[in-house]
């Protein structure tokens, strides 16, 4: 504290965890902003995940199948992680089977390009399902 106040800075605590603490003579104000510029850096390195959403209906035809397939895999490609859901509309929510069933094929055709994180649940008129990217 002497060596601080004779120099005119502060003493700064840099790991108080450690036995004994980590102290320096510095600045504090220098010292916090360092700090902030170092955990923005950290952040802008930090991956963000993307998440892609493909709606279903519960009586898809195969060719809209195979369609929302390939851009499925294209999202997985890319790295991003994929909602699919089915919307179900009106009285179409007595077809949950088909959907579900919908939803199980396309986690088995995407099989070599991600994993399945969620399997298919039922939330209000929707049955959604989430796939995470193989590295």
């Amino acid at each position: 504290m002497a060596i601080a106040d004779d120099q005119g800075v502060d003493l700064v605590e840099i790991s108080p965890k450690a036995v004994p603490p980590v102290c320096k003579v510095m600045d504090y104000k220098k010292f916090l902003y360092e700090q902030k510029k170092r955990d923005k850096a950290m952040k802008s390195k930090a991956s963000k995940v993307v998440v892609k959403e493909i709606r279903f209906g519960p009586n898809t035809d195969d060719h809209d199948y195979e369609f929302k397939k390939k851009h499925a895999e294209k999202f997985l490609k890319d790295g991003a992680k994929l909602k699919a859901f089915v919307f179900f509309k009106g009285r179409s929510i007595v077809f949950k089977e088909q959907g579900h069933i919908l939803l199980l094929r396309l986690a088995q055709d995407l099989e070599e390009f991600g994993k399945v994180e969620q399997l298919p649940k039922l939330e209000g008129k929707r049955m959604i399902m989430f796939i995470a990217p193989k590295k």
